[in-house]
């Protein structure tokens, strides 16, 4: 039972299983399943790092089955690291740790519990080919499952919703959905020429891009003005402020590139964020 593509071994073996963990992607949502922990007070470092491995299994079954359908179904990619066999024994390896993840969270926290982190996986599980044809889903699947990670990540630790949880995870959304509006328009003549209809495809280029900016600058005022009306720290407001001068250096940069420097401007939006949570430093 051959699972890489490119040799053979366990070495060859881990090595296609292995690259299917993208950091660049999964660094955000689990991020945020630790910062849902943070804002809530990180009571239990061992449930929160439980939620953050079922968050890791949903985005590594994710990988996986849009590596398997671009590839072995669609003939979409070039090349893939792992055999059709491989992709399933990934993705039922992840499946099988991610349910495990939710039983312990539903049995040590609660159904509710259970409840907010199941959806990470099927997410994940549809996104291709299923959610990833439609412009709303295709754009909106990831960033939901982000901010599926922050609550489940808050009501882990905390087992309730705060209004300033649910006004975080909807920043995220918003704003990382205008991120993957630019990143979609990277495969716009693909798509198109298939039916594949993401907001590039059914708006154009020009259209999905004010769009997608359009998206980012929505969550960036709402940050500033939840900072000032008392539901962020008033610090929190420092945030907008960074994204946004890397968003600046980014309208002029084709998909590819606009795409990642986004991604790691979330980064440290995220971070200043986080900071601002759990310090305070603009409160007296």
């Amino acid at each position: 039972m051959a699972l890489s593509r490119h040799g053979t071994g366990f070495r060859a073996a881990f090595a296609a299983l292995a690259s299917q963990v993208h950091p660049v992607f999964m660094l955000p949502p689990l991020a945020s399943s630790w910062f849902g922990a943070f804002l809530a007070g990180l009571d239990s470092v061992p449930l929160a790092t439980v939620h953050a491995l079922a968050v890791f299994a949903g985005l590594y079954t994710a990988h996986v089955k849009d590596g398997y359908v671009d590839f072995h179904v669609r003939d979409e990619d070039d090349d893939h690291p792992l055999t059709a066999t491989g992709c399933r024994v990934a993705m039922a390896g992840a499946t099988l740790l991610f349910a495990s993840s939710v039983v312990a969270i539903g049995v040590l926290v609660g159904p509710i519990a259970a409840l907010l982190t199941a959806p990470g996986w099927v997410i994940g599980y549809l996104h291709a080919p299923q959610l990833d044809v439609h412009p709303l889903t295709a754009t909106a699947g990831y960033p939901a499952g982000i901010a599926l990670a922050l609550l489940g990540g808050y009501y882990v630790q905390a087992v309730a919703i705060s209004p300033v949880a649910v006004a975080f995870a909807a920043v995220f959304l918003v704003v990382l959905s205008g991120i993957k509006v630019i990143d979609d328009a990277q495969d716009y003549d693909y798509d198109r020429s298939i039916g594949k209809r993401t907001v590039a495809v059914v708006l154009g280029r020009r259209r999905a891009r004010r769009t997608a900016y359009g998206l980012m600058a929505a969550g960036l005022v709402a940050v500033v003005a939840l900072a000032a009306t008392g539901v962020f720290p008033p610090s929190a407001a420092l945030a907008p402020a960074v994204f946004a001068l890397v968003a600046l250096t980014t309208r002029r940069a084709d998909e590819q590139r606009a795409t990642m420097l986004l991604i790691r401007g979330s980064y440290l939006f995220l971070a200043v964020l986080v900071a601002a949570t759990w310090f305070r430093p603009l409160t007296a």
